[in-house]
């Protein structure tokens, strides 16, 4: 199959390939999302088929605005109103009650919840319209690696399986949305997956919230992408270290005494200290927390693709976007620290 790279002089033609039952890959504000008929259980087998995803997982619902949304819940939760107004478009899904009979299990993952989102892309809110349907959209690679932050990621990973990628630029945010469990009346509403949208932001909106801090095993059965223990790795071994200088200069002077050749996902203040023919670096600009977060996924695709045996990047603060940033760098790592 021909994948075809749509730009915004396509959208129309991205839609009527969505309508015909194909995959498109479509640019989002986290990363790129890999686009389905929500509605068409054939549509959405390929998915899974494609990215070689477990049927168990349920997927996120892309809606173009709370109409489409309201088409397939029976009653939306107070909170999800308040949410959809303060956060929408934007990095948030919410997990709602569906309307009986909307979608089929191939998209709920057996459950009768569907998580829904409204992303913050003009070029994928168009899309979505243009086309009349809502989209599943999973991260746009192969399953339980670095999730795509660039057309090119995707081409890297299904070119010849898709039909297209509409071409948005880099993602503005690089790791996935925050997901919010609102079906449980009876307690607080739970953060499944930790994003750019955090706790704190949510609270000032609807009160209390709460993290489910549990991670899955490979046989149960998730409520929300991405809460396996182990997921978004590369091939090769990541392992987390303290980022400080000193913290650093261990984890370096150990993999040179192993004759180690490593790759280092740093800020540029700390690539500056680290040197020689066993160092292969990767950049991602001032040492912060939103720099790490937006380029994490591309520094370790960049870093997977050169012949280092064993990748370290660093550890931040699991405040605010750090939570997520640590949450998506812990399952890389497979909860793996670097310990001198």
């Amino acid at each position: 199959m021909e994948t075809k790279r749509f730009t915004e002089h396509d959208i129309k033609e991205a839609a009527a390939a969505l309508r015909l039952g194909n995959l498109v890959s479509f640019p989002t504000e986290t990363v790129y999302g890999l686009g389905a008929n929500a509605l068409s259980e054939t549509a959405v087998r390929q998915v899974y088929a494609v990215k070689g995803r477990p049927s168990d997982n349920p997927l996120i619902v892309h809606v173009s605005d709370k109409e489409m949304l309201e088409k397939y819940v029976d009653t939306l939760p107070k909170q999800a109103e308040e949410l959809i107004n303060h956060f929408w478009p934007g990095p948030l899904t919410l997990i709602v009650p569906m309307k009986e009979g909307t979608f089929s299990s191939t998209v709920t993952g057996g459950l009768n919840t569907v998580a829904f989102r409204m992303p913050d892309n003009a070029l994928t809110l168009e899309l979505i319209k243009e086309a009349g349907l809502p989209l599943v959209g999973p991260s746009a690679n192969t399953s339980g690696k670095p999730s795509p932050t660039t057309a090119e990621h995707v081409l890297h990973d299904l070119k010849g399986k898709i039909a297209g990628v509409l071409e948005g630029g880099s993602a503005e945010i690089g790791v996935e949305s925050t997901v919010l469990d609102l079906t449980d009346s009876s307690s607080e509403p739970t953060i499944l997956r930790p994003g750019a949208v955090t706790k704190e932001a949510l609270e000032k909106v609807i009160g209390n919230v709460r993290i489910d801090q549990h991670l899955l095993s490979e046989k149960e059965t998730p409520k929300a992408p991405g809460m396996k223990y182990k997921h978004y790795s590369p091939e090769v071994p990541v392992w987390i270290v303290q980022n400080t200088p000193e913290d650093w200069s261990k984890a370096i002077k150990w993999a040179a005494d192993q004759k180690l050749k490593v790759g280092i996902f740093a800020g540029e203040e700390i690539l500056q200290l680290f040197d020689g023919p066993l160092i292969e670096g990767y950049s991602f600009g001032m040492n912060t927390v939103e720099q790490a977060a937006k380029q994490l996924f591309s520094g370790l695709r960049a870093l997977d693709e050169t012949d280092v045996e064993l990748i370290f990047a660093p550890a931040f603060p699991e405040t605010g976007l750090g939570e997520a940033y640590m949450n998506r760098l812990k399952k890389a790592a497979n909860q793996k620290y670097f310990k001198n």
